[in-house]
């Protein structure tokens, strides 16, 4: 498990790759004198923790590095992904949960003040 912070560049839509699997990604800019634009995954019913950021957010992410092997026809391929588990606001109390991102519809902002 890593955390890391950046400003949210792209927030792409949720893509049903298959009947079971369902992935949404988004891109972060992270670092100051050489910024990297780093693409990471969100799956299953994590898909909806993006659903209250827009891009240009300052976030933090945690996120897990995975890895898989592919064999196809004797040939072998390794394949890595970045998935997202949890995501917080930079400066916020709290953090997004599955549970309070599916309360709040997406497209509307929160009223409080602060």
């Amino acid at each position: 498990m890593s955390d890391i912070t950046g400003t949210l560049t792209v927030k792409f839509d949720a893509v049903q790759v298959s009947e079971k699997f369902k992935k949404r990604e988004l891109v972060l800019t992270i670092g100051d004198q050489y910024p990297q634009t780093v693409l990471f995954q969100l799956t299953q019913d994590k898909c909806v923790l993006l659903d209250n950021y827009k891009e240009g957010d300052d976030i933090k992410v945690y996120y897990n590095l995975r890895g898989r092997r592919y064999e196809k026809d004797n040939k072998v391929s390794y394949f890595n992904s970045i998935e997202i588990w949890k995501i917080e606001r930079v400066g916020a109390t709290t953090e997004t949960t599955v549970s309070e991102a599916q309360a709040t519809p997406s497209g509307q902002e929160d009223s409080l003040p602060f």
